[in-house]
């Protein structure tokens, strides 16, 4: 499925690839006084992110420096900040953002609820190993560090993607989330968690539709009445997750633009990690949910190189 995946993606890999001469370009772009912007981003942005990995090997061996350190040293703000996300590999991008959003100047709980509810089980896999690897740190426990609570209960269930769980049947899930919320005072936010943090979309759904014959709500309506805070965003987007991962990330694209300023960090983030997964579904879902193109807002909200580089990523505009 991978390569039925990858073709979601408005990102493909450049015909007749040569990474000697893409190398060049970059250099030239770079030397002397001034910089090329353009030629940069319409470069990278035409390139997938393992040809870029090629280039930045090349770029080694030409001209014996590091393509990235140079591209930070000609290059400044939201524009660097994007075109070194597109530099980095994908596993390696996750892992950086989390380790950002752990160990910078408080927590940045969005990071950690956007990438361990969307990613697959197979990805928070390499993400855990990779992280060890990268910092010799356990993710789980850094995680735990930081954070309380359901919250924290429910973003390690989130990491466990080796256990197999104990399978309650969509019945017992029902009552149980029924139980545990609209029928009591107070919320029993366990169980929510227990149940939410099952891995498996398909028997999530089954839940949230024989939760929605039941009660006759939504699961989100539930969980936004009955809970709070960092724990219901993360319960949000497990469930939004679980129905569909690119109309998830057409509302976090919505929403970091948004109404006065935009989340920059969020936009680069979202726009980059699924530009080679499924921006096209998300642009999709975008027009539908807000009744506007995802090329037109971003068009609206950002300027500059930035705006031109992201707009080369979002790809057509579905007016």
């Amino acid at each position: 499925s991978s390569m039925l995946q990858a073709s979601r993606g408005t990102v493909k890999a450049g015909t007749n690839f040569n990474a000697g001469a893409d190398a060049e370009v970059l250099h030239k772009a770079m030397k002397g006084l001034g910089t090329d912007e353009d030629a940069i981003l319409q470069l990278l942005t035409a390139r997938s992110n393992a040809q870029r990995q090629g280039i930045k090997d090349t770029y080694k061996t030409l001209f014996g420096k590091d393509l990235i350190d140079d591209l930070k040293g000609e290059l400044g703000g939201k524009f660097e900040s994007l075109i070194v996300a597109l530099m980095t590999p994908p596993i390696a991008y996750d892992v950086t953002c989390l380790r950002n959003a752990i160990k910078g100047a408080g927590t940045d709980e969005k990071v950690l609820v956007e990438i361990l509810a969307s990613r697959t089980p197979q990805q928070v896999k390499d993400i855990i190993a990779a992280y060890r690897q990268e910092y010799d740190d356990d993710l789980e426990e850094d995680v735990c560090g930081d954070t309380s609570g359901h919250f924290k209960r429910l973003l390690v269930i989130l990491l466990q993607v080796n256990m197999i769980f104990s399978s309650l049947s969509v019945e017992d899930s029902k009552t149980a989330l029924f139980k545990a919320g609209e029928q009591k005072y107070g919320t029993d936010e366990q169980s929510f968690v227990t149940i939410l943090g099952n891995r498996s979309a398909e028997h999530l759904r089954k839940v949230f539709d024989a939760y929605m014959k039941m009660t006759g709500y939504e699961m989100e309506e539930s969980i936004q009445r009955e809970t709070s805070g960092n724990l219901s965003a993360l319960l949000l987007a497990v469930v939004k997750c679980a129905r569909s991962v690119p109309a998830y990330f057409a509302e976090t694209l919505y929403y970091a633009m948004k109404g006065a300023g935009t989340d920059d960090d969020t936009l680069i983030r979202v726009m980059v990690s699924r530009s080679e997964v499924d921006l096209l579904d998300i642009r999709s879902h975008f027009r539908r949910l807000f009744a506007c193109s995802l090329h037109s807002m971003i068009r609206g909200d950002t300027g500059g190189d930035y705006r031109k580089a992201l707009l080369l990523l979002c790809g057509g505009d579905d007016a």
